[in-house]
């Protein structure tokens, strides 16, 4: 096994998109992650991988961040935190709990730092989850190289407020 077979394989599962946001020097930034999964529900922990080259893993270190799941319609927003070419394209900021967070997404979550751990070349950030809100609609996903929707119906307009519970934890 090599390390472009392993690539090839691991691209066979879909995964969801983010971009993970946070402030850097009073500015908000953001990073494309698709290696972001959820860990425990009491306490409230996600997870975010990063290369150890990232220059966002020492803001996530120390700081909140913002985990938004991208909608089917927000490609060209993927490629742009990754490091595209798409790089003049709009992004639309609200203000967060924890860090700023994207429109248009289908659901973000509000972290705090919790811990982190190295894991081969690449760093394993925790956050506890303090705030969430789900917009709901189609996701973008990633799979074999291809951005794409899951062709699973429309998306509803994020700009529906979401509904609270008393807890202020958010709801559809």
């Amino acid at each position: 096994m090599n390390s472009r077979e392993l690539r090839r394989c691991l691209a066979q599962f879909a995964t969801g998109v983010t971009v993970v946001t946070y402030l850097r020097l009073g500015r908000p930034r953001g990073v494309t992650v698709n290696a972001f999964t959820a860990v425990s529900l009491d306490p409230p922990l996600v997870l975010v991988s990063l290369a150890k080259t990232a220059k966002s893993g020492e803001q996530l270190r120390s700081r909140g961040f913002a985990v938004n799941v991208l909608a089917a319609d927000q490609r060209d927003l993927a490629l742009r935190f990754a490091g595209g070419p798409e790089t003049n394209v709009p992004v639309r900021w609200s203000d967060g709990l924890m860090a700023p967070c994207l429109e248009g997404c289908v659901a973000t979550l509000q972290c705090g730092p919790w811990d982190r751990h190295p894991a081969g070349d690449h760093l394993l950030y925790l956050g506890e989850v303090q705030d969430l809100t789900i917009y709901g609609g189609e996701p973008l996903v990633f799979h074999d190289g291809v951005l794409g929707g899951l062709g699973l119906g429309g998306r509803e307009p994020a700009s529906r407020p979401p509904r609270r519970d008393a807890a202020g934890i958010g709801h559809v």
